[in-house]
């Protein structure tokens, strides 16, 4: 077994990043928040330990738990997203989600500048997604205009 303390740093490193994310999706005043993703990210890199540590002795395949955490974030994720008079909401938080479980699963497999790297990416495509060149719904020009619409346009009213 390696080092405890680098186990530990492995799992705190998860929870860090996932927290991060999670700060974020609080600040834009999203549902699942703070406490959800850094959760998602420690939970997901506890199984990676626990899989490599106390299966991997008893002659396990670790890599079968790593592939059920994906399979688990995605019912998670399943559950986030809603459908309302035509609009679909919640993706970019599924999406998130299953992020957020790779990064805490890559920590604890001691990957740690892909971990950063994977965090910093997600920051920077939830920034940018949210500015104003990339509106929301073309069609009504929520989020910004776009061409000729703007939000007091008459479509489909």
């Amino acid at each position: 077994m390696d080092n405890i303390v680098e186990i530990i740093l492995r799992l705190l490193l998860a929870a860090v990043l996932g927290g991060l994310i999670g700060a974020e999706r609080d600040f834009r005043g999203k549902a699942a928040g703070m406490r959800t993703y850094l959760l998602v990210a420690l939970g997901s890199a506890l199984m990676m330990v626990i899989s490599r540590y106390a299966f991997a002795d008893a002659g396990g395949d670790p890599s079968r738990v790593a592939a059920q955490i994906v399979t688990g974030i995605g019912f998670i994720g399943a559950g986030a997203i809603m459908f309302d008079k035509h609009a679909v909401h919640g993706l970019t938080t599924a999406a998130g989600i299953w992020v957020v479980a790779g990064i805490g699963m890559a920590a604890a497999a001691g990957m740690y500048i892909i971990s950063i790297a994977a965090t910093l990416l997600t920051l920077a495509g939830l920034e940018i997604s949210g500015w104003s060149f990339f509106p929301r719904n073309r069609r009504t020009g929520e989020g910004g205009e776009i061409g000729n619409q703007s939000p007091n346009s008459q479509v489909d009213k």
